[in-house]
């Protein structure tokens, strides 16, 4: 008999399980899907490491658990087959399901503001309130307070339209006070479909929207004359596809972004929860937003400032193949310090990208396009690159923001101030 336990999930602890996948007398492969748990940051799988039959399981939807917890016990494959062990329902188990908490064993610098991306909602307590498992979910992912929300269905029991209304501002909550888009049947114009949003947009969505109603955006835009840059990348891209990697602009974009932060730390760092103080970050995370078939998800590389351009190159490359294959790990997308989310492969001319709270500052780029550029004696083609930064007003004001993008096109302008 195998104990299947939780596996190292980072520093989180009293994770919810937001889904058992398997019961007793079921057959699993190795790999296979167990439980789902759901962190502040990221939703993630436990597999079985190994095949055989569930023999009984140990938890159940809405338990709390951290690295060791006991899942379940497996039979190996090719043990004897016995009964499967059989619990008894919890009683009242739709009403007064295990609560979740806060993950409080986050490290003591993320609960002021410097945990990442990311993105997603932490869980909040719904201790004694009347609803379903799939309610109090819906609420931990739209980041509504469901203790203080009236029901409205059978004997005051919350529903997931309360929820709904909740966060519209129109319920017991008063929520953010925008009035609601109003619903329409857009099936009487013409032929619909549905559907649905993937579990990552669902649980970004709420922080996106928080953060873009809270943080005063402002993007200051500029360019950079890439032009030594690129034909460097090139010679350096080259020598890499016969490794098996890639230079792509974004390692040097990286590098570029610790220089100027090093120069304005006022960028590297995050409003304390009162809004009078502002915590300088001595280390430089940075957050790149990958493209996956779900969604956007930001993987965090860490201390940039003591990698070089090859290092990050590989690192990136290997990053992103996780990131699109889903193999998230909680230590992947927190701790970033400052963001960057790059359209160059895609195109366009410019946009505003959300500020990724508690960072104060996040830096956009589109696709490069040739130029020409006036040098004093005639005009030259020159390869320039658009930099779109938003940053926090409360923190940021147009200059500081001007000052610091025109430093990042200085440094992406002389590749010597990147390899030196």
């Amino acid at each position: 008999m195998i104990d299947v336990r939780v596996p190292d999930i980072g520093s989180f602890t009293d994770v919810p399980v937001i889904e058992v996948l398997v019961k007793p007398g079921d057959s699993v492969r190795a790999e296979d899907p167990l439980i789902t748990l759901e962190s502040d940051k990221a939703t993630m799988e436990v597999p079985a490491p190994s095949a055989g039959r569930v023999a009984e399981v140990n938890i159940d939807v809405g338990d709390k658990v951290s690295e060791g917890s006991l899942i379940l016990k497996l039979e190996p494959e090719g043990a004897p087959a016995r009964a499967p062990s059989i619990s008894l329902p919890r009683q009242a188990a739709d009403v007064a399901a295990p609560v979740p908490a806060n993950l409080d064993a986050q490290p003591a610098d993320a609960q002021v503001g410097d945990g990442h991306a990311g993105p997603f909602p932490a869980p909040v307590d719904f201790g004694g309130i009347y609803a379903s498992p799939s309610v109090r979910r819906l609420a931990r992912e739209l980041d509504v307070d469901a203790t203080k929300l009236k029901g409205t269905g059978d004997k005051g029991r919350i529903t997931k339209e309360d929820v709904k209304r909740a966060l519209a501002g129109t319920g017991a909550e008063p929520g953010i006070g925008i009035p609601p888009i109003p619903a329409q049947d857009f099936a009487k114009f013409g032929p619909v479909s549905v559907k649905p949003l993937s579990r990552l947009k669902r649980l970004s969505g709420p922080h996106l929207h928080r953060a873009w109603l809270n943080i005063p955006h402002v993007t200051h835009t500029d360019e950079a004359d890439i032009t030594e840059l690129e034909a460097y990348r090139k010679e350096l891209d080259t020598a890499a596809k016969e490794k098996g990697y890639r230079v792509t602009l974004l390692s040097f974009l990286l590098m570029a972004a610790v220089t100027a932060l090093k120069q304005y730390p006022e960028f590297n760092a995050s409003l304390s929860p009162a809004g009078d103080e502002l915590i300088l970050k001595h280390y430089f995370n940075i957050g790149v937003a990958v493209d996956t078939p779900d969604g956007l998800v930001v993987p965090v590389i860490k201390d940039v400032d003591r990698k070089r351009i090859i290092e990050l190159s590989q690192e990136l490359s290997s990053v992103s193949q996780r990131m699109r294959e889903g193999k998230i790990a909680p230590a992947d997308i927190q701790g970033s310090t400052f963001s960057i989310s790059s359209l160059g492969g895609i195109g366009g001319t410019n946009f505003t990208p959300i500020v990724n709270a508690p960072e104060v500052a996040i830096l956009g780029v589109v696709r490069a396009r040739m130029t020409p550029v006036w040098t004093g004696e005639a005009f030259a083609p020159r390869l320039m690159l658009p930099l779109c930064l938003s940053y926090d007003h409360r923190v940021i004001d147009g200059a500081l923001a001007a000052r610091f993008t025109r430093r990042l096109a200085e440094v992406l302008g002389d590749v010597r101030q990147l390899v030196l």
